[in-house]
């Protein structure tokens, strides 16, 4: 948010650079009235330098995640993501109100707000508002859809952010800062893999660096910011099947759905169950001898190799796609 000139030189008092900020403002609301979003170029956000995915508090960036597929198929999570950091660093800034009247974490108008509101989306506040932020990152992926992002082309994008705000620098900010996004990925072993053509394994890659949270994750995706071991399994193969498996919920029940397969026949996309002393585990293989995994409290979804897992933990290898 735009804080007041302060004069330092002879010739203009205070009061005049005051009111010239003000009309300064106004002009800008003015310009870029239709978009929902009021902000001149000094944005509530930070610059678009940014940093990697890391810089997104979890929820945030499980409601990205969730939201963008969810409310706009062709629709990249860093493009919202990236809108996000722009307008009010995640949520951070310590007001989300805009001089021209826009307000919470994506910074909309509340009477644009309404034209995309509904269907209020999971977890959401009811009825829905702009402060809420699960209502106010899906209203804005109904949005950019709604303005060329369901066309998945560039050109649908640039027009869908440049409905966001009506100014060619913030589409190129907002370009800048989604790139950065998509281009970071969590740390572990051969976390930068080529993830092939699997639905199932796309599925379940888009998630990587997302928190485990125990019993975390449904079928629509991430719940409590993020996923547990059998959520992330659940969530990618309804997924990546057009959504129609559902698995049961648990490991436990994860281990006799499908058909088992022998370790020499794995396919990318196949469930690999784990069970030793009465606990279960399930990941999703990935090829070349890796899974994607949510592992344990403390870490997040991950590539990880799977030497050393199979003699002390494999239980069995089960097709369900």
């Amino acid at each position: 948010m735009r804080k007041p000139a302060i004069a330092t030189g002879a010739g203009i008092g205070v009061g005049a650079v005051a009111l010239i900020g003000v009309l300064v403002l106004f002009i800008a609301a003015v310009a870029n009235g239709a978009a929902g979003h009021l902000e001149d170029q000094e944005t509530v956000g930070t610059s678009a330098a940014g940093g990697p995915v890391g810089d997104i508090p979890s929820k945030m960036l499980a409601l990205y995640r969730q939201a963008a597929p969810a409310a706009c198929q062709r629709l990249d999570w860093s493009v919202l993501a990236a809108i996000g950091k722009v307008e009010t660093d995640h949520a951070r800034h310590p007001t989300m109100r805009s001089s021209a009247g826009a307000v919470g974490p994506m910074q909309f108008l509340p009477s644009t707000f309404k034209g995309y509101a509904y269907p209020v989306p999971p977890g959401g506040a009811n009825p829905p508002t702009p402060w809420d932020a699960t209502d106010a990152v899906y209203a804005a992926a109904r949005m950019l859809c709604a303005n060329g992002a369901k066309t998945g082309t560039s050109e649908g994008v640039y027009k869908a952010i440049y409905s966001y705000n009506h100014a060619d620098w913030y589409v190129h900010k907002v370009l800048a800062q989604a790139k950065t996004y998509a281009a970071a990925q969590p740390s572990g072993p051969d976390s930068n893999a080529d993830v092939g053509s699997n639905a199932i394994v796309q599925a379940a890659h888009s998630q990587l660096g997302l928190p485990y949270v125990w019993g975390g994750g449904t079928i629509n995706g991430p719940s409590g910011g993020g996923f547990d071991c059998s959520g992330l399994t659940s969530y990618a193969v309804y997924q990546g099947t057009g959504h129609k498996v559902v698995l049961p919920r648990t490991s436990q029940e994860q281990r006799h759905v499908g058909t088992s397969v022998p370790r020499d026949e794995m396919q990318p996309g196949d469930l690999i169950v784990f069970n030793k002393h009465n606990w279960g585990h399930v990941g999703i293989y990935a090829g070349g001898n890796r899974m994607i995994d949510a592992p344990k409290p403390g870490k997040s979804v991950e590539v990880i190799s799977l030497a050393g897992y199979w003699e002390n933990y494999a239980w069995d290898i089960r097709r369900v796609g």
